[in-house]
């Protein structure tokens, strides 16, 4: 399985490793102050739907274990929000640091992904959607989640929780006070829960960082609910002038090979965030204009 990135072309993993990564080497762009954040979600063989390997969010176990053994043999050593953020404002070298995150509370982080963590001395911090998560095992969608025993337990080892939101719901779409709702009870949830504070929240969907205004809405919110930090689907690592509630992160799943998770680490896939937020820029202005058109012409009102 870990040789199929090779068996379908993918025109970001060829910039990647063999244009991107050298050129980021050369030119010094594997910067001591920028920190690679990993997004996994499931470590299992469950596809979750046959989708492209850029959106897939499983990886099999025997692969993480291999990806976690390139890290640590590669001298990386994980840290966690507090120390991300210490580090930037003291310009401390974060040299070989990786931030590790699971979004969603799969059961397999408990089952398969912690032991593996564990051996390799990594600790981690996983955002959970707080409705999925129970006193017995739910499963939605084909996948187990955690329980609240094994979120407990899993606390008392040294991993971190933050809140992935109630529902996993796309915030954008909703008003004001169920945002709050998402945002506040969640957070009060887990801490009630496993008695300690929640500092992060993790963005369900892709961040709509071209909507300036509702950016602005949502960071505000986080900080006056209680929120130190956060972390979006914005793709690239962790700078010290990043927003610190929506730091942007790096997906690895099943067909991140060694070669293109070092890339990935030392700055090789950082280009990839321009494609991605003109991608967003293109198609906010285009449902703005044709949301316009439709208001001229008297369909539908227009909310700002």
């Amino acid at each position: 399985m870990f040789l199929r990135a090779f068996q379908l072309p993918r025109i970001d993993r060829l910039a990647t490793v063999y244009l991107c990564h050298p050129v980021a080497k050369l030119t010094g762009w594997t910067s001591k102050y920028c920190v690679p954040i990993l997004t996994y979600h499931s470590i299992s063989e469950n596809l979750f739907g046959r989708v492209h390997p850029y959106h897939q969010i499983n990886t099999p176990t025997s692969i993480f274990a291999v990806q976690m053994k390139w890290l640590r043999q590669a001298g990386y050593r994980t840290i966690n929000f507090s120390e991300l953020l210490s580090g930037f404002e003291t310009n401390r070298d974060l040299s070989r640091t990786v931030v590790l995150t699971f979004d969603d509370g799969y059961q397999d982080f408990y089952t398969d992904a912690f032991p593996l963590l564990k051996q390799c001395g990594f600790t981690a911090t996983v955002f959970l959607a707080t409705d999925r998560i129970r006193e017995t095992s739910v499963r939605v969608e084909g996948a187990d989640y955690l329980t609240w025993n094994e979120v407990r337990d899993l606390h008392s080892e040294g991993i971190t929780f933050g809140s992935h939101s109630v529902t996993h719901a796309d915030l954008r779409s909703l008003g004001p006070e169920q945002i709050d709702y998402e945002l506040g009870y969640s957070k009060e949830t887990i801490e009630q829960r496993i008695g300690a504070p929640v500092e992060s929240f993790s963005y369900p969907f892709a961040l709509p960082e071209e909507d300036g205004d509702f950016i602005r809405y949502l960071a505000d919110t986080l900080e006056n609910v209680g929120y130190a930090n956060g972390v979006s689907s914005t793709i690239g690592r962790a700078k010290p002038k990043d927003t610190r509630f929506f730091l942007p992160r790096l997906s690895v799943n099943s067909w991140d090979d060694v070669e293109l998770l070092r890339a990935k680490v030392e700055g090789g896939y950082d280009w990839l965030h321009w494609p991605q937020w003109f991608y967003k820029f293109a198609h906010h202005n285009v449902a703005l204009m044709a949301g316009r058109s439709f208001d001229q012409a008297g369909s539908r009102e227009i909310r700002s």
